[in-house]
């Protein structure tokens, strides 16, 4: 049972149905909710018992959150003292997500290199903190959650940091850390008893328009992944071997995503996320000759045999935003959908509804993911663009450019 809405879910439903495994979806969120349907059955999750239930009563063996949150849910407890596998690492181990200063302090202890950050409380302690270190500062929520009060700010100078210190909302504080520069990239492995398999190394275009211009969006406009079980560029080598240690101490055991940034002849951790990335995993279990197995294994603490295949060494996945998008609070009416053509490549649904015929709606604000693979990085890129130039609706925009900047890993 995968947990999550929209193409998120369906994705990762679909990919492992067509491995032969029998899926289905909790819905975790109000929206989004059509998609995973296109896959499977969809069930509510909301209450304690309904989880619990559902796993006993269909026999479900393997749960795989899309989301961190699954551990504030009220059957958390009941999920964990369960018979079903969970592909997420549990307790301590979440923290180097969920803590931002955890995993600098983690970082510290194991030698990673990691931008100068701080915790500030209220505006007077972060407006001390640039009048003492007076730098360019990315501002996050020092607790990550898709419901925190403070969504990445990137400021590339102090004066960016001191008019934002003075708008954001600091209920659960603000977490600082020292912008080191655009040149971003991330590497995706599994975690098995202390060891680290590598699965790809990636890139997500986070900001709103071409040239890598506008805001950061609330989640990616586009991304693209290598398999990389050799680590090709050191990502790895420099951000998650070092923690080694720590993972054993854990027990850690699922996905981890590491994102740092190229400065100074080395890559930094700017951010760790325990699961394979919202552009990414559509990506990578399709890479996969073996997906399902991939993810049992690792949920069940088996040393995950990766096989990627031989045909699809990239891939690359292209978001159709909708009305109004990223400026979320703008909102419009559901619009339909034109599709002109048969598809070619994978096309995952996010904010959707039935027009009662045999049309789709566009009910938000992110509307699809095409993802495409080659044996090179041009080919992927083409066939994605050609199949995302079939779909329109009212509003609706791609970023042009994926691809062109921001690769291979350690570039602008």
């Amino acid at each position: 049972m995968v947990l999550g809405v929209g193409g998120f879910a369906q994705s990762v439903m679909q990919i492992l149905s067509d491995d032969g495994a029998g899926v289905s979806c909790g819905l975790t969120r109000n929206y989004g909710q059509l998609s995973p349907t296109l896959a499977g059955p969809a069930f509510d999750v909301a209450t304690a018992d309904s989880l619990p239930g559902l796993i006993e009563g269909q026999g479900i063996d393997l749960v795989v959150p899309m989301s961190i949150d699954w551990a504030k849910a009220p059957w958390t407890e009941a999920l964990l003292n369960g018979p079903a596998d969970l592909f997420s690492p549990t307790g301590e181990a979440m923290l180097i997500e969920r803590d931002r200063d955890f995993a600098r302090e983690l970082c510290s202890r194991h030698g990673v290199a990691f931008p100068a950050a701080h915790v500030a409380h209220n505006r007077i302690d972060a407006l001390e903190i640039i009048n003492r270190e007076p730098k360019a500062f990315v501002i996050k929520n020092p607790l990550c959650s898709p419901n925190s009060p403070v969504h990445t700010i990137i400021c590339e100078t102090p004066g960016d940091t001191r008019a934002w210190l003075e708008r954001v909302n600091y209920a659960e504080g603000v977490f600082l850390q020292e912008y080191l520069g655009r040149r971003e990239a991330g590497h995706i492995a599994l975690v098995v008893d202390g060891e680290v398999h590598s699965l790809v190394t990636n890139q997500e275009y986070k900001r709103a328009h071409a040239g890598n211009m506008g805001i950061v969006a609330g989640a990616p406009m586009g991304g693209l992944v290598e398999a990389d079980p050799d680590d090709r560029y050191g990502l790895a080598a420099a951000l998650l071997h070092p923690l080694k240690p720590w993972f054993a101490e854990t027990g850690y055991t699922g996905p981890i995503q590491a994102t740092g940034i190229f400065h100074n002849n080395r890559w930094h951790a700017i951010e760790y996320n325990i699961r394979l990335g919202i552009t990414a995993t559509p990506m990578i279990l399709r890479m996969l000759e073996n997906p399902a197995e991939a993810l049992t294994r690792t949920a069940s603490g088996v040393a995950p045999e990766v096989r990627f295949r031989g045909d699809r060494a990239f891939g690359a996945s292209l978001t159709l935003a909708g009305y109004g998008y990223p400026f979320v609070q703008l909102e419009g009416p559901p619009v339909p959908i034109r599709v002109d053509g048969e598809f070619t490549c994978d096309v995952w649904w996010n904010e959707i509804a039935s027009d009662g015929d045999d049309g789709l709606l566009a009910t938000g604000h992110r509307v699809a993911d095409v993802v495409a693979f080659g044996t090179e990085l041009p080919a992927a890129l083409a066939l994605a663009y050609e199949n995302i130039r079939k779909i329109r609706c009212l509003g609706s925009y791609f970023r042009p450019d994926i691809g062109e900047s921001l690769w291979p890993p350690g570039n602008e």
